[in-house]
C-alpha cells in the first residue's frame, strides 16, 4: 500500500463527528480495514527511508486517547500517525506523520530535548550559528518547511546575554520542521514520494544537530 484511501479520510471525517465508544464498537470492523491500510503506507514509508537513513524502528499510535488529565473528553484520536526512529546513537532527530482530514502533516526534529541537550544546543548557538543559519536558509530547506519552529522563551536563558546576536535561536526550547498537506495532497499517488522528498530535506538539519549532540563544544566525540 503506497497511497492513502478516501475510504480512510472519510472514516477520520466520521469519527470526528461522532466521537463516542458506542459509534466506534458499532463501526470497528471499519476502523481495522482502514488501520490495516495506514499501517501498510507507514511500512511501506520506512522502506523507503531506510534507503536513504538508518531507521531503527516504526511506532503507530493507539487511536484511543488518554483522558485522565485532559478537559476533552472524546475517546478517539480522529488520525492515525507515526513516528520513525533514527538508529544508532549518533543519528539524533526523529520523523513524523499524521494523517487527519484537513489537518495533516509532516514533522521532525526535537520536540522536547533534555535538559543536557537543551544546553549543548544553546551553547553552540551561543559559540557559532554560521552553520545552521546556512542550512534554515537554503533554497530546499525552505521549499519544504518554511522556517524553524518551536516554543521559545521570553527572554535569555538563564547565563546568557540577552542582548546576543543569535538570541533569537538561543531563546528555542524546541527545534521543529513540519510540511502541511491538503485532502488533495494526501490522496495523490505520489503523496509517498513528497513525504520522502521532505524527508531528505531534513537531513542537513539532522547532520548538524546530530554532530552537536554527540560531541562536546570542542568537536570531540562524546558517544562510547
Amino acid at each position: 500500500m503506497t497511497s492513502i484511501s478516501k475510504t480512510t479520510l472519510d472514516f477520520l471525517k466520521e469519527l470526528k463527528k461522532n466521537n463516542t465508544r458506542e459509534w466506534f464498537n458499532e463501526h470497528k470492523p471499519v476502523f481495522q480495514i482502514e488501520k490495516t491500510k495506514v499501517t501498510a503506507f507507514y511500512n511501506a514509508l520506512m522502506e523507503d527511508l531506510s534507503v536513504h537513513d538508518d531507521i531503527e524502528k516504526l511506532k503507530i499510535f493507539r487511536i484511543y486517547r488518554d483522558v485522565r488529565f485532559s478537559k476533552d473528553k472524546t475517546p478517539y484520536k480522529p488520525h492515525f500517525a507515526g513516528n520513525f526512529t533514527r538508529g544508532t546513537k549518533r543519528l539524533r532527530g526523529g520523523y513524523y506523520l499524521r494523517i487527519r482530514p484537513g489537518e495533516s502533516f509532516l514533522a521532525g526534529g526535537f520536540w522536547e530535548p533534555n535538559k543536557d541537550d537543551l544546553l549543548r544546543i544553546r551553547k553552540e548557538f551561543e559559540m557559532d550559528t554560521t552553520e545552521i543559519r546556512e542550512i534554515l536558509a537554503n533554497k530546499t530547506f525552505i521549499k519544504h518547511f518554511g522556517k524553524l519552529k518551536g516554543n521559545a522563551l521570553k527572554t535569555a536563558p538563564r547565563g546568557f546575554d540577552k542582548e546576543h546576536s543569535d538570541i533569537d535561536l538561543i531563546r528555542m526550547k524546541q527545534f521543529i520542521v513540519t510540511r502541511e498537506f491538503t485532502n488533495e495532497e494526501v490522496l495523490k499517488p505520489n503523496f509517498i514520494e513528497e513525504i520522502g522528498k521532505s524527508y531528505k530535506a531534513m537531513r542537513p538539519y539532522f547532520d548538524y544537530m546530530s554532530e552537536i549532540l554527540t560531541t562536546d563544544l570542542n568537536g570531540e566525540s562524546i558517544i562510547d
